[in-house]
């Protein structure tokens, strides 16, 4: 399985070429001298639960369907995924370079979620991107900026379908299974959002990323984290690891990981009185943590750009993955940018724009 995911990854994704990093890139692969080589103080999941370490890539393969059956076991196992989701377009005008399609598009069995793909001119295939965030209209460049990731890299060559909650309200998803946590839902609709954007005659199937900010980084990161569909991602400052300080990374919230069908914790942060709830309870008393799911994405590449809430330390949890990496002898697939502020700038998108122009091509 492992070979034929390298394969399929060199073979069809122009980012697994011999080719050098841009300059523009080559800065952000490099970890600090001052976290080289630390892993903080989290378990690295290259241990296997009987202590031995994974050192090959067969080893790694036999650990990361591990890591991926117990993430699953504890935000709950996904139904069959959908074969063949078909578009509803509801709408299309020109802009600029492209045609935009206002659509809806299957989420889940019996579900839909409000979308704006976006077409470049020209005959493709084209790569593409998934952008989720509450709302479609932000990522396709009609909402506020700095967030129209769709927009800016279909003016750049790429197909994009920007999608928004798929209840309406962030805080309110409908995974229709009591046990399932709404990220992992979230993830799964995203994944179904993938087959339908491959089976598009003008998409390269083989080319497809996904990219969000804040609550769309979190959604970004479980989707390419938890399916081997998506060739590249990158996670605008979602919190990429737990931490209870930090009022923004939220993950204890029912709409995220705290969902539990017998209790429904208030919306706020973790007190005595307030305590948590759900997956995110048996996650954190067991343990565990989100770089357990970065290290899925090797061989596959991805740019953390980071804000306010992943500063520079979170390379001590990066530092797993380009662990993970060197067993498949693979290199410069981590990287992250950092800024003070949670908001995107125009210097940290320019660097997420070039990322996805490397590893997946663009006009």
């Amino acid at each position: 399985m492992l070979r034929s995911l390298l394969v399929t990854l060199v073979a069809g994704n122009v980012a697994f070429a011999a080719q050098p990093l841009p300059s523009i890139l080559t800065p952000h692969f490099v970890v600090p001298k001052e976290f080289a080589g630390q892993g903080g103080n989290y378990t690295s999941p290259l241990q296997f639960p009987d202590g031995a370490v994974a050192k090959t890539p067969a080893q790694w393969q036999e650990r990361r369907q591990e890591i991926l059956k117990q993430w699953h076991g504890l935000m709950g196992a996904w139904p069959a995924l959908l074969q063949q989701p078909k578009l509803e377009i509801l709408e299309t005008i020109r802009r600029e370079n492209f045609t935009q399609h206002k659509v809806r598009v299957p989420f889940a069995e019996g579900q839909t979620v409000a979308g704006f793909l976006l077409v470049p001119d020209g005959k493709g295939p084209f790569p593409a991107v998934l952008v989720p965030f509450y709302d479609a209209e932000t990522g396709a460049g009609l909402g506020k900026a700095g967030r129209d990731f769709g927009y800016q890299l279909t003016r750049r060559g790429f197909v994009s379908l920007s999608i928004g909650s798929p209840s309406g309200d962030a805080r309110k998803p409908e995974p229709g299974r009591p046990q399932w946590q709404p990220l992992s839902f979230l993830a799964y609709g995203a994944i179904n959002c993938h087959t339908l954007l491959a089976r598009l005659p003008n998409v390269d199937g083989a080319r497809i990323g996904v990219v969000g900010h804040s609550y769309g980084g979190k959604w970004a990161m479980f989707a390419s984290c938890l399916s081997e569909k998506f060739a590249c991602a990158v996670w605008s400052d979602p919190g990429i690891v737990f931490e209870e300080a930090r009022s923004n990374i939220n993950y204890w919230e029912p709409w995220y990981l705290g969902r539990d069908a017998n209790l429904a914790r208030k919306p706020g942060v973790v007190t005595a009185a307030n305590p948590r709830t759900g997956a995110y309870k048996t996650m954190m008393e067991s343990g565990r943590d989100l770089h357990e799911l970065h290290v899925l994405m090797a061989p596959r590449p991805f740019l953390v750009s980071g804000g306010s809430e992943d500063p520079p330390r979170r390379w001590q949890s990066l530092h797993h993955s380009i662990a993970a990496n060197k067993i498949l002898g693979t290199e410069n697939r981590v990287a992250m940018t950092n800024r003070p502020a949670h908001d995107p700038t125009p210097e940290s998108n320019a660097v997420i724009y070039a990322f996805f122009e490397h590893f997946l091509g663009g006009k």
